[in-house]
């Protein structure tokens, strides 16, 4: 199949990613959009791998303030270098980011951040509620481990399907901007104020 310039445009549209990438991965996939969209994508997620360990220390502090102002979020979302910082794919990840964050009220940006105190507390009730269920011990064991998963995947950001595209977590939309951007982009810290709502 002949790779057009159309076809190239239509998927550089669609995925952010730059002409002669876009052009390789059609190349690749025998000129399948969907195919190729996929293909970048995987290679994003292996650039994003990469680049986990590299200092983040540049970046920009965001607002999110929900229509009728009683909701708002802060969020400092880090990346390697100024330029990055500026662009409009990083804005935008960091507008969706703050979005979601004022929507599901995640307790931490990772499981690390959750206090020994409330995970102890979650198995403690999970461990006490499987055990009514007269199961053998180690049955009792995986049954709180799954609970606790669970607990996670609702309450750790980077684990929470993403708010506009369930079939993402945060950290798959933060891995595509990884692999369209080419740096680390990591999510510091974020508050969520409420009206009326003490902290």
């Amino acid at each position: 199949m002949e790779i057009t310039a159309a076809l190239v445009k239509e998927l550089r549209d669609r995925s952010g990613v730059g002409m002669m990438e876009c052009k390789k991965a059609l190349v690749e996939t025998g000129g399948n959009i969907d195919k190729a969209f996929d293909y970048l994508r995987k290679a994003g997620a292996a650039k994003a791998l990469k680049k986990e360990g590299r200092e983040a220390k540049e970046g920009v502090v965001l607002s999110y303030i929900h229509p009728g102002a009683k909701l708002g979020v802060l969020l400092e979302l880090n990346c390697e270098t100024d330029f990055v910082a500026k662009t409009d794919d990083f804005v935008n990840l960091g507008n969706d980011i703050a979005m979601h964050i004022a929507a599901t009220d995640p307790l931490a940006v990772c499981s690390d951040n959750i206090s020994n105190e409330i995970i102890e507390k979650e198995k403690e009730i999970y461990t006490e509620q499987a055990k009514k269920t007269n199961k053998p011990a180690e049955i009792i064991e995986k049954m709180v481990e799954g609970r606790l998963k669970k607990f996670f995947k609702e309450n750790v950001l980077i684990e929470q399907d993403f708010v506009k595209d369930p079939n993402k977590t945060i950290k798959d939309i933060i891995t595509d901007t990884v692999g369209k951007l080419g740096e680390n982009i990591v999510i510091t810290r974020f508050k969520r104020f409420q009206l009326g709502e003490k902290n």
